[in-house]
């Protein structure tokens, strides 16, 4: 799997030096036709060691329309402390392999934005 950051400015790993929550993290990848299926798999995998984490709350794939290759990930998580832990857990570092080869993902934290009268905070 090849990892490429969606703000190179502000890289994943300087996200994960701020403890702040509740956190989105957003992953998106971007896979070969032939590897979409093989993606889903290795992403199941992940979640259901997601879901047994401290402070994981949610999570839910979404694949492009039309037959798309790109996936996106959104996953709720409630500090950048719990997601970091998760995240560096060497079961989890492991299960990494599992993705074919042509994945490059791009994760990202976001945290919600109030917009008045559009959105909450």
């Amino acid at each position: 799997m090849k990892f490429v950051e969606m703000d190179e400015t502000f890289p994943l790993s300087a996200q994960l030096a701020i403890n702040e929550g509740p956190v989105i993290l957003v992953n998106k990848f971007n896979v070969k036709p032939e590897d979409a299926e093989h993606l889903i798999k290795a992403w199941a995998a992940d979640a259901e060691f997601f879901k047994r984490q401290p402070g994981f709350v949610s999570a839910q794939l979404h694949r492009g329309i039309g037959g798309s290759c790109v996936f996106l990930n959104y996953a709720v998580w409630e500090s950048t402390d719990h997601f970091k832990r998760a995240f560096n857990n060497p079961e989890f570092q492991s299960k990494l392999s599992a993705y074919p080869a042509s994945t490059v993902a791009s994760p990202h934290l976001f945290k919600k934005v109030a917009v008045p009268g559009i959105c909450g905070g």
